[in-house]
């Protein structure tokens, strides 16, 4: 019996050392590592959104709070319609005709605000960008640039290259409509020999802060000059001493051959 006796206390002294009692063994244990929640975060996608004048986009606000306080959209611009997910909202923007606007999105969690913030530009690419081939005005060559319904204007500029260098370039930053419009460039110059079958070409160009589209027109080709009236006396003299030139020369070697003959 005092066998008997002795085994269960020898393992409850195994179990518990040291004499503690399961309670105080749960006590003095090292409490379990807390778990650290994620910083709060607010995400705006896209960030950069680009539709033609008068369109419509959608903008997804996304954010990891699991109760959200408050959120909502701030801009400017009409909003259509909401679409509501777990820890995401997306908005409608309708009738966009600002080339550039700003859209915040702000959501308030747990007392704590943030926000994300996303740029929506409207533009047009030019439909056509046309150059016409010289025509001879006088003793100079006038040249006319047409870009057709493009938007905005005002950030546009219109450049003539002849081969690869610029020749004549325009910013249009004075005009402030709102509206798709056409533009027409008009360039006169001068032309010499090493400009005969240069290539001339007309390039349209947005610059939209940081978003830059270009178009650019078919090449065309100056095949004829134009030559003032001093310029037409002294080709007319230097191929009238030419021509006495060849006949002299000419004569020289007839003499020469008729007295061989004889």
């Amino acid at each position: 019996m005092e066998s008997a006796l002795l085994l269960p206390s020898l393992l409850l002294v195994a179990a518990y050392p040291r004499g503690g009692s399961p309670q105080q063994e749960w006590m003095q244990s090292p409490p379990a590592p807390s778990v650290t929640s994620a910083p709060f975060w607010v995400r705006l996608n896209p960030e950069l959104e680009a539709v033609p004048p008068g369109g419509s986009a959608w903008l997804n606000c996304s954010h990891n709070c699991p109760l959200p306080v408050h959120s909502s959209l701030r801009t400017q611009l009409r909003q259509g319609k909401i679409v509501n997910g777990s820890g995401w909202v997306s908005y409608q923007l309708l009738d966009v005709r600002a080339w550039n606007s700003k859209v915040r999105c702000v959501v308030t969690c747990a007392g704590e605000t943030r926000e994300a913030t996303a740029r929506i530009t409207a533009y047009k690419r030019p439909r056509s960008v046309i150059l016409e081939p010289p025509v001879l005005v006088g003793h100079k060559y006038t040249l006319r640039c047409y870009v057709t319904h493009v938007f905005p204007v005002g950030f546009l500029v219109v450049s003539l290259r002849r081969g690869g260098r610029v020749i004549y370039h325009e910013s249009l930053e004075r005009f402030t409509g709102s509206d798709l419009a056409n533009v027409t460039l008009t360039y006169v110059m001068r032309a010499g020999l090493n400009d005969l079958w240069q290539p001339l070409t007309c390039h349209a160009r947005l610059n939209l802060d940081g978003l830059v589209v270009r178009s650019s027109s078919a090449p065309v080709m100056l095949t004829v000059l134009a030559l003032s009236p001093a310029s037409i006396a002294l080709a007319s003299t230097s191929i009238a001493t030419l021509v006495g030139i060849l006949l002299a020369v000419g004569a020289v070697y007839v003499r020469k051959y008729l007295a061989v003959q004889t």
